[in-house]
C-alpha cells in the first residue's frame, strides 16, 4: 500500500472554517479559511466542503483527511454524536461521505484536536502522557495517558473545565457544582467582579498596572486554577502539561503565579514535577491535530484510541 505525504485537516469553528494541508514532517503545505457564517441552518455545511475542496483538488484523490469540531465525537471516531444549540446538522454528520471522499475521515473535538497538534509539532512533542487545557469563554481539555487519547464511554473523557472545585458552589451548563470553568472562564468575569470588569484582558491589565482589587480576583482565580491542575495531575500523571486558549495570552501574569501554585499543590514525587507549556500552534491547532489524526489512522491505529508514534 502506498504511503501517503500529505495529510489534511478540517477544523470547523463556530467563526471560521479552516483547511490546512501538511506533510507527513508538519510542513504547512496550503491553507484555506473562510467564514463559518452560521445562521442555524445546515447551510455551514455547504462552506466546508467547498473550503475543503479548494484543498483537497491540490493534491492526490487519496489524500487522507482529519477533522475537528466541537462537540462530543461517536464512540467509533467517525463523527460528532452532541453538539447542541450551534451547527446544525453537525451531529451524526459523516464526513467521508459529505466530503465524497474514498477513505474513512476520523472525527475529533476542538480539545482532543488540540493536544494531538501540540504533540505532533508543538510544545509536548514527544511527550505519550500530556494534559491539554484551553482556557477561554470556558475551560476545555483532552488527555493522552500512555500514547492514547483518552475518549471514554460516550466521549466526556477530558473535559477537565467541569472538574469540581467546591461541591457547594453554583451549577456549571452540565451541572457541576463550583467548577474549574466558572472559576476562571470568561463568562464568569462580570460575576466574578461584581461587575467591575467585562472581560479577562480588562481583569489582567489592572492587575498588570497594579490594582489591588484586581489582583485579588485574578489570583483567586488562578490559585482555583493551580488546585485543580495539581489534582488532574494526580489523575492523569502527565509529563507536560499545555495551556491554551485566549486566557493563556496573559503569558507570566499567568504562568508565574500558576507555577507558583503548584509548588504549594503538585504531589511531585522524588522531586518530578510536571512540565508546563503554553500553547504553541495558534489559529492552526485545530486542523494540524485533525491531519495528524488522519496520519495516524494511516499507521493502523484505531481512532476510538489513537496510539502516538514513539521516537
Amino acid at each position: 500500500m502506498r504511503t501517503h505525504t500529505t495529510f489534511i485537516g478540517l477544523d470547523v469553528g463556530g467563526t471560521n472554517i479552516k483547511c490546512v494541508a501538511f506533510n507527513s514532517e508538519g510542513k504547512t503545505l496550503a491553507e484555506e479559511t473562510r467564514p463559518t457564517s452560521d445562521d442555524g441552518t445546515k447551510s455551514w455545511r455547504n462552506h466546508a466542503r467547498d473550503v475543503a475542496r479548494k484543498v483537497l483538488d491540490q493534491f492526490p484523490a487519496d489524500t487522507r483527511v482529519g477533522v475537528a469540531a466541537p462537540g462530543l465525537p461517536a464512540r467509533d471516531g467517525y463523527s460528532i454524536a452532541t453538539m447542541p444549540a450551534r451547527l446544525h446538522g453537525l451531529e451524526d454528520l459523516n464526513w467521508q461521505k459529505w466530503l465524497g471522499l474514498a477513505q474513512p475521515v476520523p472525527v475529533f473535538n476542538d480539545g482532543q484536536a488540540a493536544l494531538l497538534a501540540e504533540t505532533w509539532l508543538g510544545g509536548a512533542k514527544g511527550s505519550t502522557n500530556v494534559l491539554l487545557l484551553t482556557l477561554g469563554t470556558g475551560v476545555g481539555g483532552a488527555a493522552i495517558v500512555d500514547g492514547r487519547l483518552l475518549r471514554g464511554h460516550i466521549g466526556r473523557a477530558g473535559h477537565v473545565g467541569h472538574f469540581c472545585l467546591n461541591p457547594d458552589g453554583p451549577l456549571d451548563i452540565v451541572n457541576t457544582p463550583g467548577s474549574l470553568e466558572d472559576a476562571i472562564g470568561e463568562h464568569t468575569i462580570p460575576t466574578r467582579t461584581n461587575g467591575r470588569f467585562k472581560s479577562t484582558r480588562e481583569l489582567v491589565t489592572a492587575y498588570e498596572s497594579g490594582s489591588a482589587e484586581a489582583a485579588d480576583i485574578w489570583l483567586r482565580s488562578v490559585k482555583a486554577l493551580g488546585a485543580a491542575l495539581a489534582s488532574l495531575i494526580n489523575l492523569f500523571d502527565p509529563e507536560t502539561v499545555v495551556i491554551g486558549g485566549g486566557i493563556a495570552d496573559a503569558n507570566d501574569s499567568l504562568f508565574v503565579p500558576l507555577r507558583t501554585a503548584l509548588d504549594k499543590f503538585e504531589w511531585r514525587p522524588r522531586g518530578h514535577a510536571a512540565k508546563l507549556v503554553k500553547a504553541s500552534l495558534g489559529h492552526i491547532a485545530g486542523a494540524a491535530g485533525a491531519a495528524y489524526g488522519a496520519l495516524l489512522q494511516e499507521q493502523k491505529t484505531v481512532p476510538g484510541a489513537t496510539l502516538l508514534q514513539t521516537r
